[in-house]
């Protein structure tokens, strides 16, 4: 009985192909917008988490100033380097501690020149940001406190005035400050906001503070909490001891910040969560649309078939036979769309996350939703005018022309 409906429903959909290719065309769209776009972004979700977690879940950044309508940061009093040692001395649980200035100059050696961006900092940084350096040292003690301008410079600027040779031991010119190169970080690639992280020039922070910002000043203290330790914890710790370095009365606001990583990951990914299931939402309204291009379809086949439905209902045909029929030519015709709508989708998302370099993340429950969703949708909108069919008097429908 259901073998012969489907042959019958077939039989109906490959009479006029264009016609029901043109009617299934909404419902692929739409599940291949759906599919495309809820693939792309849950690739820039895994894209975003794997390059905060290369900063690591227990970092935390403290700032002075609150940032937010009527909060200026700049009126806020700055760190000083007696603010990184008090936490560092203070505060248990942590790995390292460093103080981190930042500017943009022009580097140059020789005839080669490149804008990059220069970091006033110390080892600790490159301890608590897990950097290591692919050949050279790290700053000696003597150079931190400020004698020699040495600098650690990235993949980036070093390709772009060395190309592959060493640069070690070579003067270059970060701004006004004339360095030597003592070593090359390791290369890390773009950043989670497309930054190029190998783009830099780290330089001791004394000798940033005297000769590149002109006073004593830190813009940002950076902070790794030891594995196992809270980071709400030390959060806490850190916020309570600059209040009291900063003098700031019970009650009153805080004139700084304190982020955890931990948090900033979190909201992140899940801005990017809520921004795909928001595309995903939009991309379904096409299913709607798909819909309602078959219910349309549908109903003209039932008034170009009148004579034929009420030749089967004339010769004993029961209206669940009828009604069946059609029910089944709009469920598969929807199952069609749904099927090339999701191959589409896939196709698409992975072409566009080849180009925008981010994983290829699929959602099987998405896709099998969307393939039932497709399946509700020609239930739905079949009903009506396969209900219609069924309920033609077969006298009446043999006299149509």
């Amino acid at each position: 009985m259901l073998y012969e409906t489907a042959k019958l429903a077939l039989r109906a959909i490959s009479r006029n192909m264009l016609r029901s290719f043109l009617t299934v065309l909404g419902v692929v769209i739409g599940v291949a917008a759906v599919i495309a776009l809820v693939t792309i972004g849950n690739g820039t979700t895994a894209q975003v988490s794997s390059e905060l977690s290369r900063l690591g879940t227990n970092m935390l950044f403290a700032r002075p100033g609150q940032f937010g309508p009527g909060r200026p940061s700049s009126e806020a009093k700055r760190f000083s380097l007696k603010d990184v040692d008090a936490v560092r001395d203070q505060i248990n649980g942590l790995r390292a501690v460093a103080p981190l200035n930042q500017s943009t100059a022009t580097v140059i050696f020789g005839g080669f020149n490149h804008s990059t961006t220069l970091y006033g900092t110390t080892n600790d940084y490159l301890v608590a940001q897990d950097w290591p350096l692919a050949f050279g040292r790290n700053f000696l003690p003597a150079e931190e406190r400020g004698g020699q301008a040495k600098c650690i410079i990235g993949e980036t600027v070093r390709s772009e005035l060395f190309g592959t040779a060493d640069p070690t031991g070579q003067q270059i010119r970060a701004g006004k400050v004339a360095c030597g190169v003592i070593g090359v970080l390791a290369k890390r690639g773009q950043s989670g906001m497309g930054n190029d992280q190998d783009d830099v020039v780290i330089l001791p922070v004394k000798v940033f503070q005297r000769r590149i910002g002109g006073n004593a000043n830190v813009s940002m203290i950076v902070i790794s909490a030891r594995d196992g330790v809270s980071t709400t914890k030390v959060q806490s710790d850190v916020a309570s001891l600059l209040r009291e370095r900063r003098k700031i009365a019970i009650g009153r606001e805080d004139d700084f910040n304190v982020n955890d990583m931990t948090q900033i990951a979190q909201a992140m990914t899940g801005t990017t969560t809520l921004l795909t299931g928001l595309l995903g939402a939009v991309a379904a309204v096409s299913l709607l649309v798909g819909g309602i291009g078959i219910m349309n379809i549908m109903l003209v086949s039932v008034t170009e078939r009148t004579r034929e439905i009420g030749t089967r209902l004339a010769i004993g045909a029961l209206e669940s036979q009828v009604l069946m029929q059609f029910l089944v030519e709009a469920v598969a015709l929807s199952l069609f769309g749904g099927i090339a709508g999701i191959l589409l989708g896939l196709g698409l998302a992975f072409g566009t996350v080849q180009f925008l370099g981010v994983p290829f993340v699929t959602s099987p429950s998405m896709i099998v939703i969307a393939f039932l969703f497709s399946a509700a949708i020609g239930m739905v909108f079949g009903y009506f005018p396969a209900r219609r069919a069924a309920q033609l008097n077969p006298i009446d429908a043999l006299r149509h022309e």
